[in-house]
């Protein structure tokens, strides 16, 4: 009898054992429930998918929150996916996500289902070409010219930049290709110059500029300050001269690249999240971490804040827009 009971109680030692494994348990004996969140952030070649799976690894490692960085089809779809309760967080581009908020461009009807986690990095708005006489944005009248994909958030970068130099799509012979069939075509010479929007250096630029002279063509503080008036989710951006091996350092626009988050998950989910990227940036291993800054993260203002993430911005004394 003394042995059946010797042997019921290490059966329930190792029963309650397992339920603190399965509820987080501290070491502390605190039980804390692990959150399942899966990030959507971009094509494998892409700076979304590199940095959005060292965030998830670094996250997942340092919390009781196991995040999972999964491929997609960039802002819009990760836009759509979080409304279609498909992923929880996301990578987009700001301008992007002011489309979904409003339902203006590339969404028929507004999408509000999401909030901002923090706005990460700059990407900016490239005009790549291996001509040196297209010295201008006016230069590109009559030329042949990649403006992104039909649709994409690329495409309305490259008609917001046109505009503001009074251009539109029937004034340049336009093509609609992603960056590498973009940088392909520029080597083949089947067109004149591409816009690429992506935080500089991107790879498939750099790639171009190992093997040709390449140019960016820049943007005058004019037609830059007209451009941020109308659209004010754009800033000005230099890329040096180093970043490619250009002739000078080049003006142009720039749009933030942002995390976005599903309203519902937690506000403490949120805030482990927002907090233990901002507190630990130094221990991330992607070149962007070193982009990054409370500051810069705290400053979109036209698409509210989680409570989670406006917490952590409260802590370090910035106040965020929120629902």
């Amino acid at each position: 009898m003394k042995k059946m009971s010797k042997f019921l109680a290490i059966v329930l030692c190792l029963a309650l054992a397992l339920t603190m494994v399965a509820c987080g348990g501290s070491g502390d004996g605190e039980k804390t429930e692990t959150t399942n969140l899966t990030f959507g952030t971009g094509g494998e070649t892409g700076t979304y998918y590199a940095f959005g799976g060292d965030i998830a690894q670094y996250v997942s490692s340092n919390t009781n929150l196991s995040v999972t960085a999964v491929t997609s089809g960039g802002s819009q779809a990760n836009i759509e996916d979080i409304a279609g309760g498909n992923v929880q967080l996301g990578f987009v581009q700001s301008d992007v996500m002011s489309y979904a908020y409003s339902g203006t461009n590339l969404f028929e009807e507004p999408i509000q289902d999401f909030s901002v986690v923090s706005a990460m990095y700059m990407e900016q708005v490239q005009i790549v070409t291996l001509d040196p006489t297209i010295e201008s944005v006016a230069d590109l009248a009559g030329k042949t010219v990649s403006i992104g994909a039909a649709g994409s958030g690329v495409y309305f970068n490259a008609l917001d930049v046109l505009g503001a130099y009074g251009l539109t799509e029937s004034d340049i012979n336009p093509v609609y290709q992603s960056f590498g069939d973009s940088v392909e075509s520029l080597q083949d010479g089947k067109i004149d110059a591409a816009f690429i929007v992506a935080g500089a250096p991107t790879n498939a630029v750099t790639s171009l500029a190992a093997t040709n002279d390449v140019y960016l063509v820049g943007l005058d503080s004019e037609h830059v300050a007209d451009l941020i008036e109308m659209s004010p989710y754009y800033s000005e951006s230099v890329i040096s001269a180093d970043t490619y091996g250009t002739p000078t350092d080049v003006t142009t626009v720039a749009i933030a690249a942002v995390i976005i988050v599903d309203n519902d998950i937690s506000e403490d989910a949120v805030y482990d999240f927002v907090s233990t990227i901002f507190e630990n940036l130094g221990s991330l291993t992607h070149a962007k971490a070193g982009e990054c800054s409370v500051e810069f993260a705290a400053s979109i203002t036209d698409v509210p804040y989680h409570a989670g993430a406006a917490k952590y911005f409260a802590e370090k004394g910035f106040e965020v827009p929120t629902a």
